[in-house]
């Protein structure tokens, strides 16, 4: 289930170290107001060894039992705040386990929390991210760890920021950015990154691009478009130090058409402190018009 449809389970990654206490406030803030369930997931880690099934059983028993206290605590905490909440320990590659977990309860979303200091940075983000954007049956939100420190604090009621994208994912990641600014009274950013073809014509797609998508104009919430001229991700980098967003929401492609492995959205994820919510297509969607309702002004 989707933020659109009803997002009713969300997998956070949990390790042992608290980094991820910025996934895990983020997580526990979107099932507050979704009235969803957290599954907390963790897996014994294969790079620190030749190979999970080598790890001896003493040491292994001796990592499970610390994971489990560890989730045992946290999931008892979030129990208390009203949150239905449960634990997944697993053995193998943490990307796949993440996966397995989320389709096994059928979530709308998986958060993973990443050191921060440069963005989440493409050495951190690296393959794990990678495998979730392009596989993941559902959306990923990643959070720096210092995402909220400092210089890199949201200001209070900080915009939902929307990069809009022409792939088939387009439509979904508008719901979703629509339904998190509804859910939490925040105003809808849209970003479009001009083309140089299009700069050259002064053209405003902004002008036209929310109605592309179905974005109505009946008041529900307040939106913003904002035309940035250059690459994308240069653009989007741009905006977030100029609006200074709670999250950043991107349509993702399942294949890059760009050079290398990455594309766009991948980019933003490694440059971006500010917590990023990829979102896949979805066929379901793409064949509806959004139900969400948004203030469009006139250009």
């Amino acid at each position: 289930m989707s933020f659109a449809t009803g997002l009713k389970t969300i997998v956070v990654a949990t390790g042992l170290d608290g980094r991820e206490n910025g996934a895990l406030e983020y997580a526990r803030k979107i099932a507050t107001a979704y009235n969803s369930r957290i599954v907390l997931a963790h897996g014994v880690d294969p790079v620190e060894y030749a190979s999970v099934a080598g790890v001896p059983a003493k040491v292994l028993s001796g990592l499970t039992e610390q994971a489990r206290a560890t989730l045992d605590q946290m999931a008892g905490d979030l129990i208390r705040e009203g949150i239905h909440s449960h634990s997944e320990i697993r053995q193998g590659e943490v990307a796949q386990m993440l996966i397995d977990v989320a389709r096994q309860y059928e979530a709308g979303l998986i958060v993973i929390g990443t050191e921060g200091r440069q963005g989440a940075g493409p050495v951190l983000v690296g393959s794990i991210a990678e495998q979730l954007v392009r596989l993941a049956p559902c959306a990923v939100l990643a959070v720096a760890a210092d995402y909220n420190a400092g210089t890199y604090r949201p200001i209070p009621g900080g915009p939902v920021m929307l990069a809009m994208e022409r792939n088939e994912a387009g439509r979904e990641a508008v719901a979703t950015s629509c339904s998190l600014a509804e859910t939490f009274h925040r105003t809808l950013i849209i970003v479009h990154a001009r083309r140089p073809e299009e700069a050259v014509a002064f053209l405003n797609p902004a002008a036209t691009t929310p109605e592309q998508f179905g974005i109505l104009s009946e008041g529900c919430f307040p939106v913003r478009c904002i035309v940035k001229d250059g690459k994308p991700g240069d653009a989007m980098v741009e905006a977030i130090a100029q609006y200074q967003p709670s999250v950043l929401v991107v349509g993702v492609k399942r294949t890059s058409e760009t050079s290398g492995p990455h594309g766009t959205a991948f980019t933003i994820l490694a440059r971006s402190r500010v917590p990023v919510l990829c979102v896949p297509p979805c066929v379901a969607s793409a064949a509806r018009e959004p139900e969400t309702c948004v203030d469009v002004p006139s250009y």
